[in-house]
């Protein structure tokens, strides 16, 4: 981790930019993948995942005796604790559902409303790699569950032996989704994008997934299918004051680190002494860490900036927007408020990120790379979509139809001014 002193925001922008993506050398060959399973279907994903996993189940769809043997496979602690976080899930989640529809007479005789209906078909993907992302399935399937959509798919790559990791199996057969596939990387986005014979399309595509995945996605969501939102390394930002746990703090940074090599933390910290005293001890618990290799990697790349007072420290975190934001400070709940670009914040010292990413209840599912500037998490919203209505009585169109012939005049769209005209003069 290098340190930067704090002189103005245009230095500050310079030096703590984001680790570039490189990706134009394998757009072409994700584009490749997704022309094969468009027009391949079934047989291009199986020959895709055998050419990139090294092996290819015999049935691409999981069986319910997969999900059987899976769930006893894991074991009673994981799946209590599990427990507790699916309804932590459920119970923040349904709190953000739409409340009592609201009618808006906007003129006399004109009522409008807007009523939420969920995405019909979703698709799900789930990593498998170094770390197979269980908890995704908890903070994808819970709200689209909630939502009311009808058709839930969930894709995630198959390990040696063509089996998916047994958690995973486990949180997609708990929560009741069926269409579980044993597809990963770009073909899998592909399957869910266009459909094969086994696999349905879908309308709208979750899930983080390395560079292969997130180019896949980018490339659909230019065509057709929506995707959740740009995705990019993993991130978290720490703001820390004389009197943050060291400790804490490290723990924190590292947790971001072990993601990947490309994953970067940065520490917004008001005095050299203690940037330096958290430094030391993240180097004594990187030495430690299974995924030392990878968290050292990161962690060379990451940042801590001196900045003058915790304010300041806010200002700086808003322009950067992380995907993460901890603030363990004496003044946390008040600079709080200041927060303005940041995917899920973790106030006080025992706010680790941790919790969010499993239990808390909030979703792990944030902007990363800047998009927090326009990006939210993903919540509720992301798996419904708003329908307006309105109706207009005899007394309505008499109130705002010459306002809209006029307009629609002034545009020289005749045909729409018509529509209003021919409905004023039967009224007459």
């Amino acid at each position: 981790m290098f340190k930067i002193q704090y002189t103005t925001d245009e230095d500050f922008i310079g030096r703590s930019r984001r680790p570039a993506a490189k990706t134009d050398d394998i757009i072409p060959i994700v584009r490749d993948v997704l022309v094969a399973v468009r027009d391949g279907g079934d047989k291009a994903v199986r020959e895709l995942t055998l050419k990139f996993d090294k092996s290819c189940p015999n049935d691409l769809l999981v069986s319910p005796e997969e999900l059987d043997a899976a769930e006893r496979e894991v074991p009673d602690d994981l799946k209590k604790a599990i427990a507790i976080a699916r309804e932590n899930i459920e119970k923040f989640h349904r709190s953000q559902l739409p409340q009592k529809r609201e009618y808006v007479e906007t003129s006399k005789g004109v009522v409008c409303w807007q009523q939420a209906k969920a995405i019909d078909k979703v698709g799900i993907y789930i990593p498998g790699g170094t770390a197979p992302l269980f908890s995704t399935v908890l903070m994808l399937g819970i709200p689209a569950k909630i939502a009311g959509c009808k058709e839930i798919v969930l894709c995630s790559p198959p390990r040696n032996g063509g089996a998916i990791n047994p958690i995973v199996l486990y949180c997609a057969k708990i929560l009741g989704i069926h269409k579980v596939f044993k597809i990963g990387g770009s073909q899998a986005i592909a399957a869910m994008a266009y459909g094969t014979e086994s696999v349905p399309k879908v309308y709208k595509i979750f899930g983080p997934g390395n560079r292969f995945v997130t180019v896949a996605k980018q490339l659909v969501n230019s065509a057709d299918t929506a995707i959740d939102m740009p995705a990019g390394p993993s991130e978290l930002a720490v703001i820390a004051d004389q009197n943050t746990n060291p400790a804490f703090a490290a723990a924190d940074l590292l947790s971001q680190c072990e993601h990947g090599t490309d994953s970067q933390v940065g520490l917004f910290v008001t005095s050299n002494e203690k940037a330096d005293e958290i430094i030391a001890e993240a180097k004594r618990q990187l030495a430690v860490l299974p995924r030392r290799e990878i968290a050292a990697q990161s962690f060379a790349n990451s940042f801590a900036v001196i900045v003058n007072d915790t304010c300041q420290a806010v200002h700086l975190t808003n322009i950067w927007a992380p995907e993460h934001l901890i603030i363990s400070t004496d003044d946390c709940n008040e600079i709080a408020d200041q927060v303005q670009n940041a995917g899920s914040v973790f106030i006080g010292k025992y706010a680790c990120e941790s919790a969010g990413d499993y239990a808390s209840g909030t979703n792990h599912t944030l902007p990363t790379n800047g998009a927090a500037y326009a990006y939210s998490g993903l919540n509720m919203d992301s798996f419904m979509k708003k329908i307006t209505f309105q109706t207009i009585s005899e007394d309505g169109i008499r109130n705002i139809g010459p306002a809209v012939e006029t307009m629609a005049a002034a545009e020289q769209l005749d045909a729409h001014r018509n529509a209003v005209t021919v409905r004023l003069q039967q009224l007459k």
